[in-house]
């Protein structure tokens, strides 16, 4: 399935756990030095957020980027979501309380698959700086992006691709 970004609440509403997304459209990176400043330099209504840092390229800012542990950012994830985030993405589970917000709020969370840097930074269209260059890596980057892959976590009902793998393996074995 394709979707556009920014998202509105139908375009969420639409997302169950497990289902493969290319995301077309704009999305920010940020990380914890980002998230610490709390500074938003973009409407977070509607928004993705992606947890990564960049590798530039020979000639362009983004090379390669890959996701990072989101869980490090849950602390800072319900302002985000009070301001109108619709959706993160990372690797990896997250917190019970972060599970919970997604929920409240009516958003979801995407994981990318670790280790697909190189792939995905072929997805990155166009990218500039548009808060804190000296950060460096942990810069805010707007990141246009064509055929983004990744694939829903949590959906905006409560499900959990993470606790659903986990009763499909016990029945398994």
């Amino acid at each position: 399935m394709i979707i556009n970004a920014p998202l509105n609440k139908n375009d969420v509403a639409k997302l169950k756990v497990g289902d493969e997304v290319l995301i077309d459209g704009i999305i920010y990176t940020a990380r914890d030095q980002a998230h610490k400043k709390g500074n938003w330099p973009f409407d977070v209504n509607g928004q993705i957020v992606f947890y990564a840092g960049a590798a530039p390229g020979k000639d362009s800012l983004v090379a390669a980027i890959g996701p990072t542990t989101a869980s490090r950012m849950d602390s800072f994830l319900e302002p985000l979501l009070k301001l109108g985030l619709k959706a993160s993405i990372g690797k990896g589970p997250r917190s019970p309380e972060a599970k919970k917000l997604f929920k409240k709020y009516k958003a979801v969370y995407f994981i990318a698959t670790g280790g697909t840097a190189a792939l995905l930074g072929q997805c990155v269209k166009s990218a500039e700086v548009v808060a804190f260059p000296e950060l460096g890596p942990e810069a805010i980057l707007r990141l246009e992006v064509s055929k983004f892959p990744v694939i829903v976590a949590y959906d905006s009902k409560g499900g959990d691709l993470f606790e659903k793998g986990q009763k499909e393996f016990s029945v398994k074995q």
